[in-house]
């Protein structure tokens, strides 16, 4: 079991995967994409947050020109799909675990055996 600090990101330090030497083993591997999970799905949410507030502003400062309304109804779409995209696929991956690994939540925890 991985520790998981209050950010959401797991310490490598005490996660058990060095040896008393200090040395990273491939057991290491578990926290490095568990991290990289954690902060790409930090990131996409970020990412699309920052676009719907960009194509709202962009729809409020058009002052009713048909083609700067499009470009920010455009942006505001294309927000909008990203994170439907988003939570389509985190919710097909828990589908799966659901279906096929007896719904024990263990789909976005990686293990090396």
């Amino acid at each position: 079991m991985l520790n998981v600090s209050a950010a959401g990101i797991s310490d490598w330090r005490s996660s058990g995967c060095m040896t008393p030497e200090g040395v990273p083993t491939l057991k290491c591997l578990e926290v490095v994409f568990g991290n990289i999970l954690f902060m790409s799905s930090a990131l996409i949410v970020l990412v699309l947050f920052i676009m719907i507030v960009i194509g709202a502003f962009n729809y409020l400062t058009s002052f009713g020109n048909p083609e700067k309304v499009k470009k920010a109804q455009g942006t505001i779409k294309m927000a909008v799909i990203g994170f439907i995209l988003f939570l389509g696929s985190y919710l097909i991956l828990n589908i799966i675990d659901i279906l096929f690994l007896g719904g024990q939540g263990k789909i976005f925890q990686f293990n090396i055996p």
